[in-house]
């Protein structure tokens, strides 16, 4: 099952989620969420389908108060399709055959549904590995799956290639100019020499489509220089087994409220 994974860090699944039982819900669940905003603020918004909610509606919500945006955002994570997705018995299989022996975990609040903005920059994710930001154990998978199927002005995910085989990567904090703090402020130590080392790819998944990365692939957010958002799920399942993650008790980082420097202070970086 998907032997490219253990070679180049990541995979993708085509059609890996039923489109009309498993992903329309989700959609629909958005698109509710999204109206019942609206209608609490006062906010004329197209919501007639899924896709015009998630479009058009949501930027009518951000035009009218990016807060209310951040509402949508904070309250789709809860709707139970999602939650039925991210625990269905297929995801815990599929970790389960790449990661042989292993007792697969779920991430506690290590799942969500990202709205990424057009042009916006304070929530893009830098170039990272998933480990520092999330923990758990050393030995873990990212599974993300686009709710709008992905074109290149929305900014796809970038991957490099086989960058897992390097290790774990330390990091240094950098709020940068637009005042970033948790995960968005992590940043590789020696970003732009490691860099060099490999050719990224950007991956154009559709609904239903599924990728997966180990947690030391390095990858990033893509720039969304379109005028509607990309939507994509993102979920963490881990491997109880690891010896890190036991030595660590699997223990979360920022989505947990634990800075990763207090459990592991060797991933931490030389401040530049």
């Amino acid at each position: 099952m998907a032997p490219d994974f253990h070679e180049n860090g990541y995979t993708i699944l085509p059609g890996f989620f039923d489109k009309a039982t498993q992903i329309e819900p989700i959609r629909n669940g958005i698109r509710e969420i999204i109206a019942a905003v609206a209608e609490k603020h006062g906010v004329e918004a197209h919501c007639e389908t899924a896709e015009t909610a998630m479009t058009q509606g949501i930027m009518a919500l951000v035009h009218a108060d990016r807060s209310f945006a951040a509402e949508v955002y904070d309250a789709v994570k809860q709707i139970p399709s999602f939650l039925r997705l991210v625990s269905d018995v297929a995801c815990e299989d599929i970790f389960a055959k790449l990661r042989v022996g292993s007792t697969p975990g779920l991430a506690a609040g290590g799942y969500g549904i990202r709205m990424d903005l057009p042009v916006e920059e304070k929530f893009r994710a830098y170039w990272h590995q998933e480990f520092p930001a999330q923990l758990r154990s050393l030995d873990g998978i990212v599974f993300w799956s686009p709710l709008r199927t992905i074109t290149p002005d929305l900014g796809p995910v970038e991957i490099c290639p086989g960058s897992h085989k390097a290790g774990v990567v330390p990091v240094i904090n950098d709020a940068g100019s637009v005042g970033r703090s948790g995960a968005y402020a992590l940043r590789l130590e020696n970003e732009a020499d490691i860099l060099t080392k490999y050719e990224p790819v950007a991956p154009l998944p559709k609904t239903g489509d599924l990728i997966l990365m180990d947690f030391l692939t390095l990858h990033q957010s893509g720039r969304n220089a379109a005028q509607m958002p990309r939507w994509s799920m993102q979920w963490r399942y881990f491997n109880f087994s690891d010896p890190v993650g036991r030595k660590i008790g699997w223990k979360g980082s920022f989505a947990a409220g634990v800075d990763f420097a207090s459990v592991l202070p060797e991933l931490k970086g030389q401040q530049s």
